[in-house]
């Protein structure tokens, strides 16, 4: 018997950022190690972080607009917090839905809601809920208490083909993600990002459809 293979690991784009089509294979959670600049005029922010394979996130407009609104204008003080990133396959650029990395959590907030351009002339609210300071001590000796992992949690909840078979997963998976609760707050973070842009991919809905910018 082989041991299995992350297949989430083999569609990471080439790149020399953190792309959308990374975060296939779920959300993650990072932690800032340092924000340096750039020359691009769409993409003039480089968030380094953690393990990053000197591939950074360089947020578009709006999730800039989301920062500021959450940590300040003042980047120093961004090193050490964490933030959960999700795949929005909604966003669209130029006229076509391409997907877009999105925040779902943040440390070193309450959390809160501020409007963001959906379209041409119009806004919606945006939501960003709290993420702890600091990630929780693992706990592997609790770990045998789940039937399913994290990632395979993720990976039901990306394969729900209707609504009622995502309502069905996550009645299947709710006693597994009650104890990643508990016990990874990271993983449990991730797995709400995950469902969160699952049910916006088959509801049909975006925070920001239609708007111009770049949605990686």
């Amino acid at each position: 018997m082989t041991d299995p293979v992350n297949i989430a690991d083999t569609i990471i784009a080439k790149s020399d950022q953190l792309n959308a089509d990374d975060l296939m294979g779920g959300a993650i959670t990072i932690e800032i190690a340092r924000v340096s600049g750039a020359s691009d005029r769409d993409q003039p922010i480089n968030i380094h972080y953690v393990g990053d394979n000197n591939k950074p996130w360089k947020p578009c407009k709006s999730m800039r607009r989301v920062i500021v609104k959450a940590w300040g204008v003042d980047t120093s003080t961004y090193v050490g917090r964490r933030v959960t990133l999700y795949r929005d396959p909604k966003v669209k650029w130029g006229g076509m839905e391409v997907g877009g990395i999105r925040i779902s959590h943040m440390s070193h907030i309450e959390g809160f809601k501020m409007a963001l351009t959906a379209t041409r002339g119009s806004k919606k609210l945006y939501e960003v809920k709290p993420l702890p300071d600091s990630a929780p001590p693992a706990q592997p000796e609790q770990a045998e208490d789940l039937s399913k992992s994290a990632d395979e949690i993720k990976a039901e909840i990306a394969g729900a083909a209707s609504m009622d078979d995502f309502e069905k997963v996550w009645r299947a998976v709710m006693p597994d993600v009650k104890i990643l609760r508990r016990i990874d707050e990271t993983a449990y973070n991730d797995i709400l990002a995950a469902k969160e842009a699952k049910k916006q991919d088959l509801l049909g809905l975006s925070d920001d459809e239609g708007e111009e910018d770049i949605p990686i």
